[in-house]
């Protein structure tokens, strides 16, 4: 892979095209409008600019000099790598792939979403490729955190998948881990249950925020706790992993808490927005 496009310029999808710059590949990154590819080059700078001066890299300006910033979606048409990181919902996401099938010239072009939850069935059922649709799922921090999830659908081209491999393993130096097509995958089919418990313990006046995310911190171990990280998610984030949880399984543990539907509602979304279980300035 040289040409990656990626569909969306927010913290995800700006921390792979990041990822994949720093690795010297051409890429392209597609925003909504200019003040959001605007947004997203300013994140992507500062980021930079923090990992050139902790000696990760040596200079954030060659870095960045490998992304275009695009609010034309058919600047993808060259590409042989397209990562879709925009919001998680399910009609706009096949929408998305629905363009993109049309967009993308090269029928070897393989056409990935950083979804969190959606099946990758779903995505690419909409297009005249699925089997060369697959779910690489990354985790914010990006450029931080090594894990990914492989995540190809009944129908996905076994090749694809191992082209999807050498992309994150050999040229992002990332480690990946194969998942079933299943909503949630490996880590939010753990988490999102873990952090939905948390979030009924402090509803129901059980503990304080802090004491929760402290105890886990101190007693588990955990580098943060489970509140403070559904605030670096993003609650409206946590919400729809957690809805698509449960339309699949039908289980309790992943029903969203009325406290969280609420704080979503209210524009309380975490760290994005400046308040969640916590204030941000």
């Amino acid at each position: 892979m040289q040409k990656v496009g990626v569909v969306g310029g927010g913290l995800m999808g700006s921390g792979i095209a990041e990822v994949s710059a720093r690795a010297g590949l051409d890429v392209v990154v597609v925003e909504s409008s200019a003040a959001a590819a605007e947004a997203a080059r300013g994140r992507m700078t500062k980021s930079l600019e923090r990992a050139e001066s902790k000696g990760k890299i040596d200079s954030a300006d060659d870095v960045l000099a490998r992304v275009r910033f695009e609010t034309d979606l058919t600047v993808m048409a060259d590409r042989e790598l397209v990562i879709e990181a925009i919001v998680e919902d399910e009609e706009i996401k096949t929408q998305l792939f629905r363009d993109l099938d049309k967009i993308v010239e090269s029928p070897d072009a393989i056409l990935a979403s950083n979804t969190s939850s959606i099946p990758i069935m779903k995505l690419g059922v909409v297009t005249s490729r699925p089997e060369k649709v697959i779910g690489i799922h990354f985790f914010n921090p990006v450029p931080v955190l090594k894990l990914v999830e492989l995540v190809p659908s009944i129908v996905t081209d076994p090749a694809v998948t191992e082209q999807a491999r050498a992309f994150v393993e050999g040229q992002l130096g990332k480690q990946a881990i194969d998942c079933q097509d299943r909503a949630g995958f490996v880590v939010n089919s753990l988490l999102i249950p873990f952090v939905l418990s948390a979030i009924r313990m402090f509803e129901s006046g059980f503990a304080s925020a802090e004491d929760i995310d402290r105890g886990m911190v101190l007693g588990a171990a955990h580098p943060q706790g489970p509140l403070a990280l559904a605030d670096l998610i993003g609650l409206d984030t946590t919400k729809a992993v957690a809805e698509s949880l449960y339309a699949e399984f039908k289980e309790p543990l992943y029903s969203a808490p009325p406290l969280l539907n609420r704080m979503v509602d209210a524009g309380l979304l975490g760290r994005k927005t400046g308040r969640g279980f916590y204030t941000y300035s």
